[in-house]
């Protein structure tokens, strides 16, 4: 199976299944002389990891992380960075019954397609358990872009099925479980997630990573497109269906006039780009968009076949999000935080010394 690593100068790969006995991976790149630690690691893991509301997985899993390679003295050495997740909380026998079932709309029947042979506890490798390793690899990168090139990266729950946000608060983001800018329709989600929970149904969910304090120049043109790259990672996201950049499909029934991202010596006046033009960043903030779709593992009998060909009835039994956007902010973070740090080492590499012709204009010029 290949496919397990993310990008070219920080490479990040991961290894392992939902139910075997651990999850890790190796981001090899990394610069040395970083001051790193697993608690600065765990933060991000702790934001991700399941069973902390009703709103999520009851799975109980600690999620802590052990640095087995490229820290000595508190410092990265420059050498890979080995990292390891123990599960903890595997329930094996909840998938027993699909073991020759294909659950309709999981990779199940693919794989077997593919691969002729398939782990189907808990999806094994197809799992979102898996995010969790790119999520520590992000805190690396969040890590060291904050430190080096004075980039934020945060995202935000954008849309819960047909809730949207009706204000916006960067910091009303952390005090909830569903990462929501909005403290007033917290309790409507509550709501709308218990019915949804009773019902035994699942839904689907928009969420938004911004990037801050970018830099120019990032991302190269054609192919390795900085938006492209982007594009590529997000779609690694288990559930993700759709990636927009900037105002993304909204463009659609924009005039040039309207879209274009005049520019003034004082500094941009709109970002419907998103923060990337011609496939190199503009300096101004990033944004990215993703959809994922309702997970099909509900307890609502659903038809399918078996390994036989025969017609069967599934019915997903076990631990599942009935959204699975609610946990997904950290791990789009990450995710971001991987291809801009990988970016930035490749444009440091060929164009340190480039001069050019005019400093950067604002991000956004005053009263824009």
């Amino acid at each position: 199976m290949s496919g397990s690593s993310l990008g070219k100068l920080f490479v990040v790969s991961g290894f392992g299944e939902s139910h075997g006995p651990a999850i890790g991976g190796m981001v090899d790149g990394c610069p040395p002389g970083l001051a790193l630690c697993a608690a600065d690691l765990q933060r991000d893991l702790d934001r991700r990891k399941p069973g902390q509301s009703r709103h999520t997985t009851q799975r109980r899993e600690s999620d802590t992380v052990e640095i087995l390679s490229g820290v000595f003295e508190g410092r990265t050495t420059g050498a890979p960075i080995g990292l390891l997740i123990r599960n903890e909380d595997q329930r094996s026998k909840d998938y027993s019954e699909i073991a020759t079932r294909y659950r309709p709309g999981h990779a199940d029947y693919c794989y077997d397609q593919k691969y002729g042979h398939r782990d189907y506890r808990g999806g094994g490798r197809s799992s979102a358990r898996e995010t969790a390793v790119r999520v520590a690899a992000g805190a690396i990168a969040k890590k060291y872009l904050a430190e080096h090139a004075g980039v934020r990266i945060r995202g935000h729950l954008s849309q819960l099925g047909p809730i949207r946000p009706r204000g916006f608060d960067w910091a009303a983001v952390e005090s909830n479980p569903f990462f929501w800018p909005c403290r007033e329709s917290v309790p409507e989600l509550e709501r709308f997630m218990d019915e949804l929970r009773k019902s035994g149904d699942s839904i689907g969910a928009a969420l938004t990573v911004v990037a801050e304090g970018m830099p120019t120049g990032l991302g190269e043109p054609i192919y390795d497109r900085l938006d492209a790259d982007i594009a590529h990672a997000m779609m690694g996201i288990n559930a993700v269906k759709g990636v927009e950049i900037g105002d993304g499909f909204a463009c659609v029934e924009q005039r040039g006039s309207e879209h274009r991202d005049e520019m003034t010596p004082e500094g941009f006046l709109s970002n419907h780009a998103g923060g990337v033009l011609g496939g190199i960043s503009s300096g101004q903030d990033l944004v990215v968009r993703i959809a994922l779709k309702p997970t099909s593992s509900i307890r609502i009998p659903g038809r399918s076949i078996d390994r036989a060909g025969n017609p069967v009835e599934v019915v997903t039994k076990g631990r599942h999000d009935p959204c699975v956007g609610i946990r997904a902010t950290p791990i789009a973070e990450a995710v971001l935080a991987i291809v801009l740090m990988d970016h930035l080492l490749r444009h440091r590499a060929q164009n340190a010394t480039t001069q050019a012709p005019i400093p950067p204009i604002a991000a956004r010029a005053p009263g824009a």
